[in-house]
């Protein structure tokens, strides 16, 4: 009787192994039909802050070339001493008169936007401060005199666009008018009420002296949450778009910011604010979701004060490692169909939230973002089936002479050990060799070749990681 019930138990546990062998080694499936042209990548891949690291220590520019980033939006540049941008640090006495060229101090500005123009980036000009988490705010508060303020803004524009004061002719068309007034008092010291005359008063100066210009914020950090599956926008959101209605305000693009560890909360999020602002009758308004980054458990708490330093430490190397590049590259794929027209990672610079370590070295985050530069630009967009948004993300492209297709190929969350790529009206026939350079936990961005049959390509992935696999007759 013993042996009967051992005899059984070994046979269910064989069972049980085979079952869950057989369930890890099956692949996730994605189809590339290559008849089916979708048009060009959107290059969504912005990045917040230039290459000139601060203290000029460190000139980042080539590997920013490398990323092809087409715009860069300027908030917290050389944080926590911002030195650069800051209206503090170009207008330093606000008793001076804003029409006299003496009363600013564009040379270290100079130098740091001519850095970002090197790398062929267009700017995205914030005009305010950066953040503040001291617990004495020295730059944060409403101006004085709201008026003048604007004629500062006006001082800066024409710096830059027009050659005053010695300037530029950069042609900068976007002017944000500060960054998350909402978040306080680490960002704003005042009311809603003050940003709001704010945002008015240098919305209609700016426009009246230039209408090309293109004229946006409030660069909102907390737009609204889903309750149920419906969006319900923030209170502030709200009255801010009816007052730029009741008030016809400029309003080219209405800038928000998410940071979550779902890339498809991004997707979702867009589709929300696509939504209210065209129910708030705005549908000719861009919007930009310039500030986002993957933030592991979606908890802010490992940042704050009271969090032990290993915590921190944690947590800054799982957003700059494998699961923070994994999210980042499938963002930027699941993006491509969401209603949004710019998209600002933040940060492009070192330490915390960037892509480089304290000596310019580049953390894994880094080389996903170049590798979606480079697929995207290696050709037309071509059909992907078999995705799921969230954990298994794809994106793939054909070049025009139709003799080279790029597969980029992210797993963040998906149980799948494996994908298998079925490769459906290949311009050439297979099989073939591809070549594969692959981002995990183990791996930074090495590259190998791989074998192709007529069937396709199955390659092992698991989670996180990111693959680009480059394919030619």
């Amino acid at each position: 009787m013993l042996r009967v019930g051992l005899r059984y138990l070994f046979r269910l546990i064989v069972i049980i192994i085979s079952c869950c062998v057989s369930h890890a080694s099956e692949p996730a499936l994605i189809r590339v039909d290559f008849s089916r042209d979708l048009g060009s990548v959107r290059l969504l891949d912005g990045i917040n802050k230039g290459p000139l690291a601060p203290g000029g220590m460190l000139d980042l520019t080539q590997a920013h070339r490398e990323l092809g980033v087409p715009f860069v939006r300027l908030h917290d540049c050389h944080w926590p001493n911002p030195d650069v941008v800051d209206i503090h640090a170009i207008f330093p006495d606000p008793e001076a008169d804003p029409d006299f060229p003496s009363s600013y101090d564009f040379s270290l500005t100079d130098e740091y936007i001519s850095a970002i123009r090197a790398t062929g980036a267009q700017i995205i000009y914030r005009l305010g401060e950066s953040i503040e988490h001291t617990s004495r705010k020295r730059f944060v508060h409403p101006p004085r005199d709201p008026a003048k303020w604007a004629k500062v803004c006006l001082g800066i524009v024409r710096h830059y666009n027009e050659g005053w004061a010695n300037g530029f002719h950069h042609n900068i068309s976007y002017w944000e008018i500060w960054n998350e007034p909402e978040n306080r008092p680490a960002m704003w010291t005042g009311t809603d009420a003050q940003y709001f005359a704010l945002y008015q008063e240098t919305a209609r100066a700016l426009k009246h002296h230039d209408p090309q210009l293109k004229i946006g914020g409030p660069a909102v950090g907390f737009s609204g949450e889903f309750k149920n599956g419906t969006f319900s926008p923030s209170p502030f959101v709200v009255t801010f778009l009816e007052l730029c209605r009741r008030e016809s305000l400029p309003l080219d693009f209405f800038s928000w910011h998410c940071y979550t560890d779902d890339p498809s909360e991004l997707t979702r999020r867009s589709q929300a604010i696509r939504s209210l602002l065209n129910t708030k009758g705005f549908t000719k308004t861009e919007s930009h979701l310039n500030e986002w980054n993957f933030l592991p458990q979606k908890s802010w708490k490992p940042l704050s004060k009271s969090a032990q330093p290993e915590t921190r430490e944690r947590f800054y190397t799982e957003m700059s490692g494998a699961s923070g590049a994994a999210f980042i590259a499938s963002a930027l794929i699941e993006l491509q169909d969401a209603p949004v027209e710019i998209c600002n990672l933040f940060h492009g610079e070192l330490g915390g939230f960037g892509l480089f370590n304290e000596n310019g070295v580049p953390y894994q985050n880094y080389y996903a973002l170049r590798a979606f530069n480079q697929t995207s630009r290696s050709g037309e967009r071509v059909a992907v089936i078999g995705t799921t948004p969230g954990k298994l993300a794809a994106l793939a492209t054909l070049n025009a002479q139709r003799k080279e297709t790029t597969i980029l190929l992210v797993n963040y969350r998906s149980d799948a050990d494996q994908v298998r790529i079925d490769l459906e009206n290949l311009p050439w026939p297979t099989p073939g060799k591809a070549e594969i350079a692959l981002l995990n936990e183990k791996s930074q961005w090495s590259t190998n070749r791989i074998q192709v049959s007529r069937s396709g390509i199955q390659i092992e992935l698991k989670a996180p990681s990111v693959a680009a696999v480059r394919l030619r007759p």
